[in-house]
């Protein structure tokens, strides 16, 4: 289990060097194209989006899934299953939230572990025992412990600057004059990189993603020392899941279990990995524990 941590956490780390080396790659072309002046204020412009929504991201994600946050009075045992887990991770008690929807899924939010907030759907405690129930919020505080909406959050911030670099360079090639028309290699390079710039910063910032739900498996398979509640909480949700009924794309990567509707041509463009992939590194890491 402690190899599986240390290389999803590995792994991770090289997916963010190249997503950071792809946007000053990026950036390099706004300004060799455009000038440094209007370089540095796109960047500014994104650096000052992305703030915003580090801060904002978390009561947003709870709003728009209709989260309800409840009291131990309100559900005794799925607030005693996320206290008991909490302690056992040393981590402080967070809010807990209940989303009154019957797809069985869950999520954890919140930019460091002081912040955070767990949340179940009603449909995922009808059909999970209190085992399964604690496989999976072992798997959410685990993101809560390895900071992942944090990651997630720069993730996404580096995605939206690298978005307003691509829209800056193609609105300000098109109206460009003829007098700056003077390297026309630099600016072809610009137009291809601002095309394609959405598309592989979304694939990275899914990678990014499909790696930090493989290690909070591992870490909530830790926390519990008993990967099977995990594995059998997993093996319910792939036979009896559906998609949310309120969609919202921008918060999928936060949950559990994939709420969208239908399945995408390739992995590539999942904000999860696939369920079977999961069960079987978690049984792999069984025989290994």
């Amino acid at each position: 289990m402690y190899s599986e941590i240390a290389a999803n956490k590995r792994r991770t780390v090289y997916i963010m060097f190249i997503f950071m080396v792809f946007v000053g790659g990026l950036a390099w072309l706004l300004g060799q194209s455009q000038g440094n002046g209007v370089m540095y204020g796109v960047l500014a412009g994104g650096v000052i989006y992305a703030i915003i929504m580090y801060y904002s991201g978390s009561r947003l994600a709870l709003a728009v899934n209709g989260a309800q946050e409840i009291q131990k009075k309100d559900n005794p045992r799925l607030w005693r299953i996320v206290e008991n887990l909490s302690i056992t991770d040393g981590l402080p008690m967070p809010r807990v939230f209940i989303v009154d929807d019957p797809a069985p899924n869950a999520f954890a939010t919140g930019r460091n572990p002081k912040k955070a907030a767990v949340c179940a759907t009603s449909g995922l405690l009808q059909i999970m025992d209190d085992n399964e129930l604690r496989g999976v919020f072992a798997h959410e505080l685990g993101h809560v412990k390895n900071y992942d909406m944090r990651v997630n959050m720069v993730a996404f911030a580096l995605g939206a600057v690298v978005s307003i670099i691509a829209d800056f360079i193609l609105r300000l090639t098109w109206f460009r004059g003829e007098d700056r028309d003077n390297n026309q290699i630099v600016l072809v390079l610009a137009i291809v990189a601002a095309v394609m710039a959405p598309i592989v910063a979304t694939l990275i910032q899914l990678a990014v993603s499909r790696k930090r739900e493989y290690l909070a498996d591992a870490t909530g398979a830790l926390t519990t020392r008993y990967p099977d509640e995990l594995i059998s909480a997993l093996e319910k949700i792939k036979q009896y899941g559906k998609p949310l009924r309120v969609q919202n794309t921008a918060t999928a990567h936060f949950f559990f279990a994939n709420p969208l509707r239908g399945h995408n041509i390739t992995n590539l463009f999942s904000t999860h990995p696939p369920i079977d992939e999961r069960i079987k590194r978690l049984r792999e890491m069984g025989t290994h524990a």
